[in-house]
């Protein structure tokens, strides 16, 4: 009698930790919701980075992109917490657009993590990317430390949603350097249309380019296309210093071929896979009480790092 006790004991010990082991390895459902375009270059390694997670853990990413449109943003993370995700990542398409859907995740104890965009004014779990502000500044003074630009000069800020939360922080961050000097800048968006930002710019160097001491490009679609641009517009390559963001094959390869002087890395493929991490993280009642910050400001020296890195994904 004891020893039949004894093998249904350690049966029901086994059986207990198959039953834990399968509860441990039992796939969740995470939504990853960006404010990007499909159609822009950089998004697709962001979105890469969400998918290679997916792979690695076995866990579901149910990814959306959305142009801009608050209102759909805010709808998607509203659906998200409707089918009581495990977690959600997302972007911030306007400083204070999620900050009442960012409450409701909180409400419904979904971990909720901002990626790419940040806005304090919400109440998400924690950050991943860049620090934009830091980023406009960054950039504005490689201008003024390479003697590029100087008082009195004016600077171009395409940018391709106007009012997006990272141009209006990423121009701040560059406001911070050129306005004690005395250095004038416009901000004008160009959409997120490729084809219609080449328009949108070489329209404008066409009307303003007499007056451009130098471009940011506050976001990648439009330093991306700074080549085309330059080559529409008669621009020689370093006629006109430009500095901006470098997460696309167009941009590595500007930097390359000398019409971008320099170039933000932004690590997007690791920020979703961070930021995921993080809210898998969370999922298992362990709080990201802390923020990932990424970035990284490349040269001619080390663009071909960049290059060979999204060339190979």
């Amino acid at each position: 009698m004891f020893k039949r006790l004894t093998v249904l004991f350690v049966a029901s010990i086994l059986l207990l930790g198959s039953s834990f082991s399968m509860a441990q390895t039992e796939p969740k459902t995470f939504y990853w919701i960006a404010h990007g375009s499909p159609a822009d270059p950089v998004w697709t390694y962001f979105l890469a980075g969400a998918q290679k997670w997916s792979q690695d853990t076995g866990h579901r990413v149910n990814s959306s992109f959305h142009n801009g449109d608050v209102a759909s943003h805010q709808e998607a993370v509203r659906a998200a917490i409707a089918a009581g995700a495990d977690g959600i990542v997302t972007s911030s398409p306007d400083p204070g657009s999620l900050v009442q859907v960012a409450l409701e995740a909180n409400e419904a104890k979904i971990p909720i993590i901002n990626m790419n965009t940040p806005d304090p004014t919400a109440s998400f779990d924690a950050y991943v990317g860049g620090d934009l502000v830091v980023t406009g500044r960054q950039w504005a003074q490689y201008l003024v430390d390479k003697g590029l630009v100087k008082p009195g000069d004016f600077v171009w800020m395409p940018v391709e949603v106007p009012g997006a939360t990272y141009g209006v922080q990423e121009a701040q961050g560059a406001a911070s350097v050129f306005e004690p000097l005395g250095i004038t800048w416009e901000v004008t968006d160009a959409t997120l249309d490729q084809a219609e930002v080449i328009t949108r710019m070489v329209d404008y160097m066409t009307a303003n380019g007499e007056r451009i001491d130098a471009i940011i490009g506050l976001g990648d679609l439009v330093t991306g296309s700074i080549k085309r641009v330059f080559d529409q517009s008669g621009v020689a390559p370093g006629e006109i210093p430009v500095v901006g963001w470098g997460n696309s094959l167009d941009t590595t390869q500007e930097v390359l071929t000398g019409y971008v002087n320099a170039a933000m890395w932004q690590d997007p493929l690791a920020i979703s896979y961070v930021a995921l991490s993080l809210a898998a993280m969370a999922a298992s009642d362990i709080p990201p009480k802390f923020d990932v910050i990424t970035g990284h400001l490349y040269e001619a020296d080390t663009a071909q790092v960049y290059d060979d890195l999204l060339s190979a994904d």
